[in-house]
């Protein structure tokens, strides 16, 4: 994925190992390595689940597309009168999806002009030039002395000023007014205006002051003083009207100061895309412990902070209950760019979100998604200027339906530059379906023979966030898998992209690859 900064990465980039701390991930033996393909329910795999079990992993090691049903488990009620069943969706394929989400809108909102501090996150909308002269006058490197010609010189006693105490020099934020006079020096504070005349700078600890018969001070020196030394010319960095930055450019806390440099006041830059995620699910609880059938909402939690990290606006998520009016009143109602919405994508009888986007009268732009996990996501056009991302219900799933279909839309709303793609060589073999593409979580490790590798992480399925939780990517494993040294392309995680956080061998935190089983 784009990295929340959208900087360009490259296959060969190194990361340094073992510089941060990870959750600890148990050898696969410990792994049950079930995955659900259930997209109702939210929960992470460790919690007590409804009456229903499933074992998802068939014959050849893959998972299975749908839970086996328990035969002990209650039926499902009938569907309401009215309902009516929906034809199975056609999947498109995994890149496809990106393409269309990607252009899903027709570009950013208008762009708006604000204080420095409000432009952070945001995007530039026009290039950054400089107002002035980078430094905008020559300035001292140094402490030391201003010295005009070669040594030795005389130290220079303004007017009024005590012959008893050291010489007074030239201060940062004062403006001298006379010129240094050849063959004198007068002391000068690092990035204090060099005064007229002067032709270096020469270092506090290079000079050397004696006392002089007639009541003055002579200053000398090792060697001569070149000049030009330890001054910084004006306009060094960039003159007046020079391009800084282009336009698209993140507003990173270093453009802020930059721009502050040159002179800015304001920028002007696109505003984040605002966001409302709406959480569904009779069965979620947002306190506690599971309890009798019901289970603790793990997206709620987890999906404002990763929007806000791809630069988006997102209030809190609400949580509704499974019903079809409020749901419809909650999209009809917002006034948001995007409605994010998590589980009610299947066509069960308590699956609101197809019949609620027909009521509606919006346009489905993606129905089924050819990637494992999360394949039930969905991508509608509810108005020319707002759009719904459906991700499915089970956690891992709906990280997947968040890099394949939100972060490329929120992206374009957010006129941010996507990241260059990027390849890193496995370090074990990873199974794949026999049709679709897979979403591995992965980290990163300093291999001494082979480079910078990406080790497959365990709790992979549908339901766990023990993988991702410690993972810095998720690869992209094409139908049929892939074996140890294949290079394949990496969704960066937005907290871990430029990081130099990585997997050092014989790290504490127990990272193994997932090889065969």
């Amino acid at each position: 994925m784009a990295a929340g900064n959208g900087a360009s990465r490259s296959a060969g980039r190194s990361r340094s190992s073992g510089s941060a701390s990870r959750a600890s991930e148990p050898s696969l033996a410990s792994e049950p390595s079930r995955a659900s393909g259930r997209s109702r329910s939210s929960k992470p795999s460790c919690a007590p689940g409804p009456s229903r079990t499933s074992d998802p992993i068939g014959p050849n090691g893959l998972e299975n597309p749908v839970d086996p049903v328990d035969p002990a488990a209650p039926v499902d009620p009938p569907p309401p009168a009215g309902h009516r069943s929906r034809p199975a969706p056609v999947a498109v394929p995994w890149d496809t999806a990106r393409h269309i989400a990607e252009r899903a809108a027709a570009g950013p909102p208008e762009p708006a002009t604000s204080a420095l501090g409000d432009a952070l996150g945001r995007t530039l909308a026009a290039p950054l030039t400089a107002l002035t002269d980078l430094p905008s006058f020559d300035t001292s490197a140094m402490d030391g002395w201003a010295v005009s010609g070669p040594g030795p010189w005389r130290l220079d006693h303004p007017a009024g000023a005590s012959e008893a105490g050291p010489p007074p020099g030239i201060l940062a934020g004062q403006a001298p007014t006379q010129a240094l006079r050849d063959g004198h020096a007068i002391p000068i504070a690092t990035g204090a205006r060099v005064p007229s005349g002067a032709t270096a700078v020469l270092r506090s600890e290079h000079g050397e002051v004696r006392e002089l018969s007639d009541g003055g001070r002579r200053l000398y020196a090792p060697r001569p003083a070149p000049p030009g030394q330890d001054i910084r010319p004006r306009g060094q960095e960039c003159r007046r009207g020079d391009q800084l930055l282009p336009a698209g450019a993140l507003v990173t806390p270093a453009v802020l100061g930059l721009a502050a440099a040159a002179g800015y006041d304001e920028l002007t830059a696109y505003r984040r895309p605002r966001a409302e995620v709406l959480v569904l699910g009779d069965e979620l609880l947002d306190h506690g412990l599971p309890q009798e059938g019901r289970i603790r909402d793990a997206l709620g939690p987890m999906l404002a902070p990763w929007l806000h990290a791809l630069g988006v606006e997102a209030a809190a998520p609400r949580h509704l209950a499974d019903d079809a009016d409020a749901l419809y009143a909650a999209i009809a109602e917002s006034t948001a760019d995007v409605v994010i919405t998590t589980g009610g994508t299947a066509s069960g009888p308590r699956d609101h979100v197809h019949p609620t986007l027909r009521r509606l009268g919006a346009e489905v732009l993606v129905d089924g998604v050819a990637v494992r996990p999360g394949h039930p996501m969905l991508l509608a056009r509810l108005a020319p200027h707002r759009h719904l991302v459906g991700l499915p219900g089970n956690p891992l799933a709906a990280v997947s339906g968040l890099v394949t279909l939100a972060e490329p839309l929120l992206r374009t709303l957010a006129a941010r530059l996507p990241a260059a793609p990027y390849q890193t060589p496995l370090a074990a073999p990873v199974h794949g379906h026999p049709r679709d593409t897979r979403l591995v979580p992965v980290a990163y490790r300093e291999d001494e023979r082979q480079g910078l590798m990406a080790v497959p992480l365990h709790f992979h399925g549908p339901a766990m966030l023990r993988g991702i939780a410690a993972a810095d990517a998720l690869a992209v494993v094409p139908p049929g898998g892939a074996e140890r040294g294949t290079e394949l392309e990496l969704l960066e995680l937005p907290w871990s992209a430029g990081s130099s956080a990585g997997w050092s061998p014989g790290s504490s935190t127990g990272w193994t690859a997932l090889g065969d089983g």
